[in-house]
């Protein structure tokens, strides 16, 4: 939810520090924020699961990569 819904600001995402302890939004915002990127017109609550299990998995994959560390500065920005 908080790469989302700042992804949806169009905040820079690039320097943001995923914190899983800090809580944001409400649980109204959190579910309609992933219905909105879901992908599916009313979708079940096992397509739903199946999306933010997807959506975490590579999210954390991501985090870990070299391409989107600060090492490699400006020469991958956005990647």
């Amino acid at each position: 939810y908080q790469y989302l819904s700042r992804y949806k600001r169009e905040e820079d995402l690039d320097h943001f520090l995923f914190i899983p302890e800090r809580t944001e939004g409400t649980e109204k915002e959190c579910l309609k924020v992933l219905l909105e990127f879901c992908g599916r017109y009313n979708p079940s609550w096992t397509e739903l699961s199946n999306f933010i299990h997807f959506l975490n998995f590579q999210l954390s994959k991501c985090e870990k990569s070299v391409f989107c560390s600060p090492a490699v500065g400006k020469d991958f920005q956005g990647f």
